[in-house]
């Protein structure tokens, strides 16, 4: 993977600025947000960045599901647990007047490698075609112990 160096960087900002703002009016979903994409960043249910302008920012506490709503364990349920994750921020966010789609980053980490591909299908079932812009990362002990997946985030209303 090639991470653009400092000025790359600033070139990216730079250009997803001068984009939004001539095509503010036709942002995807939202006159607020536009979603600068690639077709590697869709194919693995992320985007390279997305600008908004105005709104409420909400910034997410990491939070994973190693029980379901009732108590009952989720634990070696990989897929039940990233659903309930991101049920539980849409929970987070619906009380702070947003939902899941207003996320516009988040970081992700799994327990293990071999949850990559199943961690991003699942992320594109939830939010579509506009994705946060996000990292993913392995951390092989997550915390309470049962853990396989914990999603922080940033989230911009408005």
């Amino acid at each position: 993977m090639n991470i653009p160096g400092r000025r790359g960087f600033f070139k990216l900002a730079a250009s997803g600025l001068a984009l939004f703002g001539a095509s503010r009016a036709s942002a995807e979903t939202s006159p607020s947000r536009q979603y600068i994409k690639t077709p590697p960043a869709q194919k693995n249910s992320y985007s390279m960045a997305v600008v908004t302008q105005g709104g409420k920012t909400i910034w997410l506490a990491g939070d994973g599901a190693p029980f379901d709503p009732t108590g009952k364990s989720l634990a070696g349920d990989f897929d039940a647990q990233a659903r309930q994750t991101f049920a539980n921020l849409g929970h987070t966010l619906e009380k702070a007047g947003g939902k899941l789609s207003d996320m516009v980053w988040m970081i992700a980490s799994i327990s293990d490698p071999q949850y990559e591909r199943r961690f991003l299908d699942i992320r594109k079932e939830i939010f579509g075609d506009d994705f946060p812009a996000s990292a993913l990362r392995v951390v092989p002990v997550l915390l309470p112990a049962g853990m396989l997946v914990s999603v922080q985030g940033v989230a911009v209303v408005g």
